[in-house]
């Protein structure tokens, strides 16, 4: 009986059990509506195959991504003091950091790191929209500021993923303050000769779109990315237009020359290797299309050759008849 009891009967109420499912299993495309299984979706850079639309990356899975074999090394930030203002709203701003680094597991809203991306040294910053929105307080400009001082040190390019809803208000003109330090620190790049490249992801708005994530040498947007300094409806209460349906996305600022390509996360990481190399005077491989696109002028210009000297005979054989 015992057997029966403590094996059998517990396997046969196993069989009438609903099973829970987690939630995220299956994650919905904002544009299509199509799901996508987590995994797939993973192993795609948060890019949904069929409508190639880009769901906002994790910062850590971004830096494992961009470097060789997912290996890199965090550079050393400087700490700064937590709440200078001792600013409260509906909540004390100390527990908001608390909430926000007991969710992300992060200690702030930007990653610095340095390692190789398809052999050359390159730095990097990576924001993080999930902590406080990737706002730009004292810790991020602080952070940003130290990995361009190791750039300098290391004589490497500098890449920036921006990801950032603006200035964080909670640290008011102290905060506002990170944008002409880390302007600075872009000068300094460029003292040094070092390319500063600015990947604009999605959404890139506010102070950080007012300050260095619109001071690169090359401007680079993921598709679809959101960005601008005010928002839409801002904008359309002040100018009392309706703006255009695709206003303040990566194809809109491209047509209009504020930015200089939109390419998909899948294609970061060898264009911008390639960037960097060209901009450091290296030698590049550049891609097979571009490498054809080349030849066929040439081909072109050798086929008409035959026929300009053909023709050049038979003009001088009908001189010499005459």
């Amino acid at each position: 009986m015992n057997w029966i009891n403590s094996i059998v009967r517990p396997k046969i109420r196993d069989l009438w059990k609903k099973r829970e499912v987690p939630e995220n299993l299956w994650i919905k495309c904002p544009e299509t509506g199509e799901m996508v299984f987590h995994r797939d979706l993973e192993a795609n850079l948060w890019v949904v195959p069929n409508s190639g639309h880009h769901m906002r990356m994790p910062a850590r899975r971004r830096l494992e991504s961009f470097f060789d074999d997912g290996k890199y090394d965090r550079i050393k930030v400087p700490s700064v003091q937590t709440d200078p203002l001792k600013f409260r709203d509906s909540k004390r701003y100390t527990d908001r950091l608390k909430d926000a680094r007991s969710k992300t597991g992060e200690d702030e809203a930007v990653h610095v790191a340095q390692g190789k991306v398809n052999g050359m040294a390159i730095t990097t910053a990576v924001q993080d929209f999930s902590f406080v929105g990737g706002s730009l307080g004292m810790a991020v400009g602080e952070a940003i500021l130290a990995g361009m001082l190791k750039a300098v040190e290391d004589k490497t390019p500098f890449v920036m993923f921006a990801a950032s809803g603006g200035a964080r208000m909670q640290e008011g003109i102290l905060s506002l303050m990170q944008m002409p330090r880390t302007t600075v620190g872009i000068q300094m790049l460029r003292e040094a000769g070092l390319p500063y490249i600015v990947v604009l992801t999605n959404p890139t708005t506010g102070g950080v779109s007012a300050s260095y994530a619109m001071l690169g040498d090359i401007q680079i947007a993921e598709p679809g990315a959101q960005i601008g300094f005010a928002g839409r409806r801002v904008i359309e209460q002040t100018v009392r237009e309706k703006l255009p349906e695709d206003f303040q996305t990566a194809e809109y600022l491209l047509e209009h020359g504020m930015i200089d390509m939109v390419v998909s996360r899948l294609e970061m990481k060898d264009t911008i290797s390639r960037v960097c190399g060209i901009l450091m005077k290296r030698e590049v491989e550049l891609p097979q299309m571009a490498l054809e696109a080349s030849k066929e002028p040439a081909a072109s210009e050798d086929a008409a050759k035959p026929e300009t000297d053909a023709q050049a005979d038979k003009e001088t054989g009908a001189a010499g008849q005459a």
